[in-house]
């Protein structure tokens, strides 16, 4: 049995020997010091989740002395082990970041309770730290609960580990480059850099030494060497975003790179190797670039690999919900202010078309929450940016409660479209399953769970 690992600090061989024992029999791996120095020792081996440390230790046997290493002590829970007569002493350790005190002489039943408290918050704030870590990366970025996002994240997930080239293609502001970024923190070179390079926002004439680096004397201004964007990303992942609008020469020089792992900076003449991943993106149409002579046909070969399409939003609207809970829970971080959406607005944002797509969504949310007041966001505060929105013939509200609920909105909008569904389909439920995306079976359980008569 192991309960946890504990390294107890204290000066007292008698006490040491006696706790060290009472804690090995409650199923605790216990390791003790005599000091600060032998602690850090200790720790340097031993991973301990939790310390006991005495405030009077020697050499110097001052509880201020013991209170300056509680910093270095924090990431782990501290409990303090004190005289009757340090009370405030250890009122001012745990001020300082310790978790809780306990009076010497120590009644077990009591550290018992103490130690398991600790040990049971460092858990759940561990897992908390890593559940955060986890949301703010890889397919965690990837919202939506639509049949085309988790095929998506199921595709990402598979072809993440590998070193296989990806071409992302997709509208405008459906999300290509945070694709790109989850193939790359879920692969083996996480660790490595991530470096973008938007191909159309750099000039022709400066794109070349942009990527390649440049050594010193190459042109008027290179004053000394650079290295280029390519370099930077050696052993990580080189994000090329809208390649179709790169200039044929670099096409040229590009297909080289991929083709041999090697380059030249500009105006050098030592061959350098590289590593990198390539992910491409694009919402030009290459096939039809290469037919007309503006991207070249081997290039695109070499580039696609897999390719992974994102789908405009207008094609996933049961995702809208889920992607504004995100950006208002990000106002709220950002801003510090916490807003809501009545059901009036939320309707509203449902019940558009979105032709930027995500990129769209986000901003007008962003706009029309910059004016709202009292922390609701209602149909008065974007008809002042959106006076359309007032009489262009919208349905009535989806929702009857006064704030954003995540499930009650994906559930009106499943219903809504199963009916839609099945109106095309003229009650047909397999060929409604295939509109949606669905299995027949799946079909039938939605229609089940929402009792609808279809």
């Amino acid at each position: 049995m192991n309960n946890g690992r504990i390294l107890l600090v204290d000066d007292e061989p008698a006490f040491c020997q006696l706790a060290q024992s009472w804690l090995q029999q409650s199923g605790y791996q216990v390791q003790t010091a005599a000091d600060l120095a032998s602690a850090r020792q200790r720790l340097s081996n031993f991973n301990a989740d939790l310390i006991l440390l005495d405030l009077s230790l020697p050499p110097q046997f001052d509880p201020q002395h013991t209170l300056t290493a509680l910093a270095e002590f924090n990431s782990r829970p501290v409990i303090i082990l004190t005289g009757h007569a340090q009370r405030q002493l250890a009122l001012d350790a745990i001020a300082l970041g310790a978790w809780d005190f306990i009076a010497k002489p120590v009644d077990p039943d009591l550290l018992a309770v103490v130690i398991r408290r600790a040990l049971n918050k460092h858990q759940l704030d561990t897992e908390l730290k890593q559940l955060k870590q986890h949301s703010s990366s890889g397919v965690a970025r990837l919202i939506g609960v639509s049949a085309a996002m988790e095929a998506t994240r199921t595709l990402i997930q598979r072809i993440a580990p590998t070193d296989v080239r990806v071409l992302v293609t997709g509208p405008s502001g459906t999300g290509k480059e945070v694709v790109s970024k989850a193939l790359h923190e879920l692969s083996r070179r996480a660790a490595k850099p991530f470096v973008s390079v938007h191909c159309g926002a750099i000039p022709a004439d400066l794109l070349e030494s942009e990527l390649f680096g440049y050594v010193k004397g190459a042109f008027t201004g290179a004053d000394k060497d650079r290295p280029g964007l390519l370099k930077l990303a050696d052993g990580g992942t080189l994000f090329l975003d809208e390649i179709g609008e790169m200039p044929l020469p670099m096409q040229v020089k590009l297909l080289r790179v991929l083709q041999e792992g090697t380059f030249f900076a500009v105006g050098g003449r030592e061959q350098q190797k590289i590593d990198v991943r390539l992910i491409s993106a694009t919402n030009a149409n290459l096939p039809d670039l290469v037919k007309k002579g503006s991207f070249r046909e081997d290039l695109y070969y070499r580039i696609k690999g897999i390719t992974l399409e994102t789908t405009a939003l207008s094609e996933r609207p049961q995702d809208i919900p889920l992607l504004l809970q995100h950006f208002l829970e990000q106002h709220i971080s950002q801003h510090g202010i916490r807003l809501r959406l009545d059901s009036t607005a939320l309707s509203w944002f449902l019940q558009r078309d979105w032709p930027g797509n995500i990129r769209e969504l986000k901003n007008t949310l962003e706009s029309v929450a910059a004016v709202a007041q009292g922390g609701v966001i209602s149909m008065a505060d974007i008809s002042l940016l959106h006076p359309e929105a007032v009489n262009n013939g919208d349905s009535g509200p989806l929702l009857h409660a006064d704030n954003l609920q995540l499930e009650p909105a994906v559930q009106q909008l499943e219903i809504r479209l199963i009916k839609q569904a099945m109106q095309q389909a003229n009650g047909n439920k397999s060929q409604a399953a295939r509109l949606l995306g669905l299995s027949r079976q799946g079909l039938l359980k939605k229609i089940d769970r929402y009792r609808l008569s279809v």
